[in-house]
């Protein structure tokens, strides 16, 4: 089993590779999407920002841009595990089922093709049209760390997604006046259906797994929109439209520790026992919805060192990443929250290596 950080996109550069080297990893998982911006790499003062996207996201996917991103991070003695998150620009018809939806699979194999061509085993993905919502950050764990909490009867009103968003990202900066209908998850399942029938086949060739986040937050809907996995059986049904190998989990131990049913140990040992599991999102929560907080890795609900003897009974020998965690109260806050998740993760897998 082995330690790594997840980059996001703002982050990906040699003194955050270096910072992840001497905190004890061996590989990255990155993220090309600019969650700021909504696209990759956009200038804010573009005046045509909608030729700006098509331009960028061609580039930033490009197998020429992936091989140089890979080379940088094993420069600095660090492996690319994996790709986390299309852009929106991406994949927008996709996910609503749009006029584009088979302009953009084409897109998305290519981006895969590319992806396994680099040495890139893995491209986790959130099929989701609200995304992650909802969250407010809050001094709420321990000795008053800011982190990220989750509370429905006091959160931000559930507004519905006006057109030219999605994942709470713009697309489209000259949209059609209004919103996106609500659909059910019965017609979000139909729509992921078609993109992994027609991605996967390509996956399997070029090498690549496709690991699917579950809901963040596991609610029934967001803001009027339809769900997929809010609950941990739901991630077999996620694997029986298409059994493959590249058809894979990312595996969000806070999301599943986040939902009414099952038990977190349970589902573990359920998917990890399958080969399903493509990384792990190794983080901790205190409650459920519709009321949880992401906490220390160490003071939450899960017994992490638990969860990590079954990953380890069951053969797992993939990449486990921090996600989320709290800020500390210091100048670098972000730097030194995960170092102390990537510290406890250390000595957790020494641990359990040694068992």
């Amino acid at each position: 089993m082995k330690l790594g950080l997840g980059l996001y996109r703002d982050r990906l550069n040699k003194d955050n590779f270096r910072f992840a080297k001497q905190a004890g990893c061996s590989h990255l998982v990155v993220h090309l999407v600019d969650y700021y911006n909504g696209i990759e790499g956009l200038p804010s003062t573009d005046k045509d920002r909608n030729m700006g996207i098509a331009r960028a996201k061609e580039e930033i996917w490009s197998y020429e841009s992936l091989a140089a991103l890979k080379k940088s991070i094993q420069e600095e003695g660090l492996e690319l595990e994996a790709i986390e998150n299309f852009s929106p620009a991406d994949w927008y018809d996709i996910l609503l089922d749009g006029p584009k939806k088979r302009e953009q699979i084409e897109h998305l194999k290519q981006i895969v093709r590319n992806a396994g061509k680099a040495g890139i085993p893995i491209i986790g993905y959130n099929f989701s049209i609200a995304g992650v919502w909802g969250h407010v950050n809050r001094p709420v764990a321990r000795g008053g760390a800011v982190t990220a909490t989750f509370n429905l009867a006091e959160g931000p009103e559930e507004t519905p997604i006006p057109h030219g968003q999605i994942w709470n990202m713009t697309y489209d900066f000259n949209p059609p006046e209004g919103f996106i209908p609500p659909i059910s998850s019965e017609e979000l399942w139909q729509r992921l259906e078609f993109f992994l029938k027609e991605l996967l086949p390509v996956a399997e060739e070029a090498g690549v797994r496709l690991a699917a986040h579950p809901d963040d937050p596991p609610m029934p809907t967001v803001r009027g929109y339809g769900r997929l996995v809010n609950q941990p059986h739901l991630y077999q049904k996620l694997l029986d439209l298409y059994p493959s190998r590249s058809n894979a989990l990312e595996f969000c131990l806070g999301t599943l520790q986040e939902m009414t049913d099952g038990d977190i140990y349970e589902t573990i040992d359920r998917y990890s026992s399958r080969n399903a599991v493509g990384y792990v999102h190794f983080r901790n929560v205190r409650g459920k919805v519709p009321r949880y907080d992401e906490v220390f890795i160490d003071e939450g609900d899960i017994d992490m060192i638990e969860a990590l003897r079954i990953f380890k009974k069951n053969g797992f020998d993939g990449v486990f990443i921090p996600d989320h965690t709290p800020q500390l109260s210091c100048k670098a806050p972000w730097h030194a929250g995960m170092a102390y998740a990537l510290g406890y993760m250390k000595a957790a897998l020494a641990i359990i290596d040694k068992e």
